[in-house]
């Protein structure tokens, strides 16, 4: 019999397997699982070398895999101004102030993740910064990423003034004398963004370190990453620390939509990859958010009855580049929140397969929040994945109707209605837009109460789902999102030995409390990554 490297006893063992899902300790071999069962089973692989890690009887679980972050624009923000708690527009604009008083005159304040909804849905405006902000470029971004705030100095260095003209796919937002008031929307902070200097390779090493570190204490053992738009620098700076075998977080790296033919040229030259670094995804958008009214509604938001929001990319170009990249063997993950885009996206998909043929695919939707009830079935029809964020719905839900009214929100982050569909889904955080935190995911998928506790039966409670449905999302079906389940998201002899041990049940506590629970170990390839010890 062989002797294991390392073995977890006096644990709770959920396996994700749904052929052995519960066991007592699990015995690991260099990077991968030796065996998983009963403690007397387990003992069998103990020699006199073998690492013993005693959980305590406390929960063991497959390693979270987060299906949607932006991983080094993450890592950057945590070493940012922090906006996202900020209550009022004077909190936000003292924020900053203080943030550009400890760095030096000239550099940018990036990030920041605010919410306007926390002070009643003002939009900020460059006149609340300017004076704190004399020496500095500011552009803040709003926490969903489709909105930012350019303070005075930004868009001078970037251009922009009364005279630059409207940008399709975006907005400048305008006072009454035509002027910018700073915000800018989707395409538009393309503007700004141009302006601001490329960080450099220490810069970025530094962001994929303090990413790692983040996400593990935080039980996350993969990621998806959705690039920063700058083709394949984040695929370079993962690819300098796995050379180094300095890689803690496996990736997968995925480059925007309309880069797929560079893609599809370095798959055929360089492969997908191995079990850290994984590449091959594309990801593009149809529309923006609805906190920043651009997600695109077949009907007007409730608050504006002229606005329905707008598509990013003309629908015609996408489906130009999906379909290109879908012959190409490239895996399409598509940005699509309101009910407009998702049908829209479906109806693209829905055509590809009907001229191209059916073949696994693994189509996926990021987001998927709003979605017309007649489409639900159309997920798994045509074997779509929903990569969903269940923490936005209870960041949301605070406010979202009151922009698109009762009825659309009975269809609103449909978890329930989307599993009695028997289609696919796969969470994540959408990190630095919300908490890379899949505890707090597991907590609102199953709770759905909001974070004003203002809902506390849950928003939409006919949508919430079991611990075990929220489990699965972000274990075995966010594997399956990217076509690694025969390696990773559930605990079984052979597959990658990552692991996370729990300081609490999940399954013993009741649901309201399981955003308490706090990760005490976090294994990736076998070897510990993260310990609260």
């Amino acid at each position: 019999m062989p002797v294991a490297d390392t073995v977890i006893i006096q644990a709770k063992v959920w396996t994700a397997d749904p052929h052995n899902p519960w066991a007592e300790a699990v015995a690991i071999e260099g990077e991968k699982i030796l065996a998983v069962g009963s403690e007397v089973e387990i003992n069998g692989f103990i020699g006199d070398s073998t690492e013993l890690i005693d959980a305590g009887g406390n929960l063991v679980l497959p390693g979270f895999i987060d299906s949607h972050v932006h991983f080094l624009i993450g890592g950057m923000g945590l070493s940012s101004v922090q906006l996202r708690d900020a209550k009022t527009p004077q909190e936000f604009s003292q924020r900053i102030g203080d943030f550009a008083t400890s760095v030096p005159e000239g550099q940018w304040i990036l990030n920041g993740e605010w919410d306007h909804e926390n002070w009643g849905g003002e939009l900020p405006s460059r006149e609340w910064i300017d004076e704190l902000t004399p020496e500095h470029p500011v552009f803040v971004m709003r926490l969903d990423g489709h909105m930012a705030l350019a303070n005075s100095l930004a868009l001078e260095l970037a251009g922009v003034d009364s005279d630059t003209p409207d940008v399709e796919g975006g907005e400048i937002v305008r006072d009454s004398q035509g002027n910018p008031t700073g915000v800018l929307k989707d395409n538009a902070m393309n503007l700004v963004q141009s302006a601001i200097p490329e960080p450099d390779e220490t810069q970025l090493d530094a962001a994929l370190e303090a990413a790692s570190e983040h996400v593990a204490s935080r039980g996350i053992t993969s990621v998806h990453d959705m690039g920063d738009w700058q083709s394949m620098r984040s695929l370079r700076t993962y690819q300098r620390a796995h050379e180094k075998g300095q890689l803690r977080t496996r990736i997968y790296a995925v480059e925007p939509l309309e880069t797929w033919q560079k893609v599809a040229n370095y798959v055929a030259e360089h492969g997908r990859g191995d079990e850290w670094l994984k590449v091959g995804g594309v990801k593009g958008f149809m529309d923006g958010s609805l906190g920043s009214h651009t997600a695109a509604f077949y009907e007007p938001y409730t608050d504006t009855p002229d606005d329905s929001g707008f598509f990013i990319n003309p629908p015609e170009q996408m489906e130009e580049w999906i379909t290109a990249a879908d012959r190409a063997g490239l895996q399409l993950m598509v940005h699509a929140i309101g009910d407009r885009a998702i049908g829209r996206l479906l109806d693209i998909y829905a055509g590809i397969e009907e001229v191209q043929g059916g073949v696994d695919r693994r189509w996926r939707i990021e987001h998927a929040q709003h979605i017309e009830p007649e489409d639900i079935i159309r997920f798994s029809e045509l074997d779509v994945i929903a990569s969903m964020q269940p923490y936005h719905a209870i960041d949301d839900g605070r406010w979202a109707e009151r922009v698109i009214g009762a009825e659309r929100a009975k269809t609103t982050y449909a978890f329930r209605d989307l599993l009695n569909a028997d289609a696919h889904l796969a969470f994540g955080s959408d990190w630095f837009v919300a908490p890379v935190s899949p505890i707090m995911g597991i907590y609102a998928a199953v709770t759905r109460r909001t974070l004003d506790d203002n809902n506390p039966q849950g928003w939409v409670p006919e949508q919430k789902i079991s611990l075990e449905q929220a489990l699965i999302a972000y274990t075995r079906g966010a594997a399956y999102a990217s076509a690694e389940e025969k390696i990773k998201g559930s605990l079984a002899p052979g597959k990658l030995a990552d692991l996370v041990i729990l300081d609490q049940d999940l399954f013993s506590i009741e649901a309201e409390q399981i955003a308490d629970v706090q990760v005490q170990r976090t294994i990736v390839g076998g070897r510990t990554v993260f310990s609260r010890d």
